[in-house]
């Protein structure tokens, strides 16, 4: 996935405009350094990666020089913040191939809720049978090739802490049919099949939901008394939120799987399936 570096560029636009006293409009491109030769850095290669401004000029990767106009003042601007974001671009982990968010399940959920499932476990010592997180607890796409701290941090920034919720079946199949008829989140652990907004069945470990059984829950604390509309510790027989924040867990994931010589890579899990309305199963 390619980075965008945007933000520099409308800010020393706004900045001009707003002098000479003009109104700013701009539309969204994609910068893929087909100019400069400039591709994402990391902590160690920004000279190589983004080139360089001696004196008045801007030194391109590609060789070329700007000694003036809007490549030169944006470069400038850029390398400027690069010391300030060394932290944040150290190289933690390595992905085979770019993870890209789609509804209603994809390999990054899925990839995330796995390991939302295997913290709580190890974090309480309760066993998890499901996973329930929000879609929009992550934010980015998973990109290609070298993945920074920053990355990682981006995808999960919100301060929401883990937890383990008890629940009977009756309250899980509540949350399902919530999210049948308005839009489904992030599941795992079990296979739902919904149709023309209703869920048509749902198992766990091969077994139908038991509205009866007892099923532990791995999910965010921000879900637990109304985040995005969801109670799920409504009639929870208990609930137990864990240490730390959620990138406080997912980057050392992260890590683990570098220093055993393991990339991100997942596959989608197909615990979600939609039916096309008027469709049999």
């Amino acid at each position: 996935m390619k980075r965008y570096l945007l933000f520099a560029a409308i800010l020393l636009s706004c900045l001009c405009a707003s002098a000479q006293g003009v109104e700013v409009s701009w539309s969204k491109e994609k910068i893929d350094g087909h100019r400069t030769g400039v591709r994402t850095s990391n902590a160690g290669n920004v000279e190589e990666a983004m080139g360089y401004v001696k004196g008045k000029t801007y030194h391109a990767p590609n060789g070329l020089k700007f000694r003036r106009g809007t490549v030169r003042d944006v470069a400038r601007i850029m390398l400027d913040a690069q010391p300030a974001m060394a932290d944040v671009k150290q190289v933690i982990g390595y992905s085979t191939r770019e993870m890209v968010r789609t509804y209603p399940e994809c390999e990054i959920y899925d990839w995330y809720v796995d390991e939302l499932m295997r913290a709580a476990a190890d974090s309480t010592g309760k066993k998890i049978d499901i996973g329930f997180t929000n879609r929009g607890g992550v934010r980015v796409d998973l990109p290609q090739g070298e993945i920074f701290l920053d990355d990682i941090m981006s995808m999960f920034p919100f301060k929401n802490h883990i937890c383990y919720v008890a629940l009977k079946g009756r309250d899980v199949r509540a949350l399902l049919d919530q999210m049948a008829s308005t839009t489904f989140q992030i599941i795992g652990g079990m296979k739902v099949v919904a149709k023309d907004g209703k869920i048509v069945s749902a198992t766990v470990d091969g077994e139908p939901l038991d509205d009866d059984k007892v099923y532990g829950v791995a999910t965010l604390d921000f879900l637990l008394d109304g985040g995005d509309g969801y109670h799920v510790a409504r009639n929870a027989l208990e609930v137990i939120t864990c240490k730390g924040w959620l990138y406080e867990t997912m980057v050392p994931y992260v890590k683990s799987l570098t220093a055993a010589g393991k990339p991100i890579e997942y596959e989608n899990q197909h615990w979600i399936t939609i039916l096309k309305e008027g469709k049999g199963q």
